[in-house]
């Protein structure tokens, strides 16, 4: 990655317009560099910066026999131009790869609809903050069931999906979209107000704050029994030719304290 920084630097690229080509924030563009290997790197973003200094992989083989000429400072200097102009074209920015057409045409439809939403005036802010709302749910999907769910809920309730039409779990999805039809219509309706659900919702975030608070405990616990897993292995850092030998020692170290 010395290498990567060296050509960057070498080729006048500030990490504020790698940023804007990537579609990544500044201190994106210093965490990639900071990582020991390019493959490290999100796909995506990967095949983005071979793409803009027209390499086929990012080993310090490839970059160190690169001829930094006139030429080739001005086809780069292009394509960043060309990729920081144009980043509202999608098809760059995703590797389509493995996907069938009918996925690659939901992630294009995907694409277009939260450009257009960001690029709305009247509600840019609030648009924002519905689709970060949004990224914190497609994170969580794995771990929450119920969140597909809600996504089926609203489809069906918006006219775009049969409401008999069942994707998943059939008797969970029904049964969880009976109670969330309950308490949308009692919201709807003006059944709900804030008086009467103060204390429901204050038990609701003294959930959530306990959550955080046993997550925290836990993950300074697991810092601790690292740490102890280093110094009785005599290391002073985790790489990948001790990592295994680590997490065993962790797990050791865990079963002493059951």
């Amino acid at each position: 990655m010395n290498k990567l920084n060296e050509l960057l630097q070498e080729l006048g690229i500030s990490k504020v317009r790698l940023a804007k080509y990537l579609g990544v924030s500044r201190q994106m563009v210093y965490n990639y560099l900071e990582l020991d290997d390019i493959n490290k790197w999100p796909k995506e973003k990967k095949i983005l910066l071979f793409k803009l200094l027209d390499i086929d992989d990012g080993s310090e083989g490839t970059l160190k026999s690169l001829k930094i000429t006139t030429d080739y400072l001005m086809a780069v200097e292009s394509r960043l131009n060309q990729g920081v102009k144009s980043t509202s074209d999608f098809d760059g920015y995703f590797d389509l790869t493995g996907m069938n057409k009918e996925e690659q045409t939901l992630m294009s439809d995907i694409s277009y609809l939260i450009r257009e939403k960001l690029l709305d005036d009247d509600k840019k802010q609030e648009n924002f903050y519905a689709l970060e709302y949004l990224y914190h749910l497609l994170q969580s999907l794995d771990n929450v069931p119920e969140i597909k769910y809600i996504f089926g809920y609203m489809s069906k309730t918006t006219g775009f999906t049969n409401p008999e039409e069942y994707k998943f779990n059939e008797d969970k999805q029904f049964i969880f979209e009976g109670i969330l039809y309950s308490a949308l219509t009692l919201y709807n309706t003006g059944g709900a107000s804030k008086s009467k659900l103060t204390d429901s919702h204050n038990r609701w975030v003294k959930e959530i704050e306990q959550k955080k608070e046993e997550k925290l405990s836990r993950t300074q616990q697991l810092s601790a029994i690292r740490i102890q897993a280093l110094k009785e292995l005599g290391y002073t850092k985790m790489t990948e030719e001790n990592a295994a030998e680590i997490i065993e020692k962790i797990s050791e170290i865990e079963s002493r304290r059951v």
